[in-house]
């Protein structure tokens, strides 16, 4: 409890400052190949929910073209951008996120707005604490778990937060998201429909 309540918040400052500043060559070199690929806007804000339901824009790299009549998602994704969800560089932004205190590096995963409604009271346990670039769901199966299994997961970790339990989940995405691991192309965040 005084992990989650006094030093959570400032691990998260201190560790997206000095992942900023390490990925920052990356950022700037997907930037002008996003512009290249896509062009303005570089950076792809969605409106999602965070602690106690409050809404924060979620901030990504733009993966897919501007939407036509008749396109679905896997005909607007780039080949750049397939790339950069099957290793999380599109996540690489949300570092300001969790900077600006809108979300933590370890936490559940946030969820559009629109299906706030639809969580049971177990759930709504996930409305507690900041949302997170990666989770225990995350590490245990990314989006290719169940959503029952990955709520079970969000409030499991949201039962047990400490410092060694962040500190193994951040290992731990690294080696998932190297390896990509199960991972299943398209942002199955969005595709959430049978709550």
């Amino acid at each position: 409890m005084m992990y989650k309540s006094f030093f959570k918040r400032p691990l998260d400052i201190i560790g997206s400052l000095v992942l900023l500043c390490i990925c920052l060559i990356p950022i700037i070199i997907i930037s002008i190949l996003t512009y290249i690929s896509l062009g303005s806007p570089i950076f792809f804000k969605q409106k999602r929910s965070g602690e106690n339901k409050n809404q924060f824009k979620i901030i990504k790299f733009r993966t897919m073209r501007n939407y036509v009549d008749g396109d679905n998602d896997s005909m607007r994704l780039t080949p750049l951008g397939s790339t950069l969800r099957k290793y999380s560089l599109d996540e690489m932004p949300q570092l300001i996120n969790v900077l600006i205190g809108e979300m933590s590096l370890v936490g559940p995963r946030p969820l559009l707005p629109k299906f706030n409604d639809h969580y049971s009271k177990e759930q709504e346990k996930r409305f507690l604490v900041k949302p997170g670039m990666t989770g225990l769901a995350q590490i245990r199966g990314r989006n290719f778990l169940s959503w029952d299994d990955r709520f079970k997961a969000d409030i499991q970790y949201i039962d047990n937060i400490t410092f060694t339990n962040d500190i193994k989940i951040l290992f731990k995405t690294i080696i998932v998201v190297l390896g990509s691991k199960n991972f299943i192309q398209g942002d199955l965040e969005d595709k959430f429909k049978n709550l």
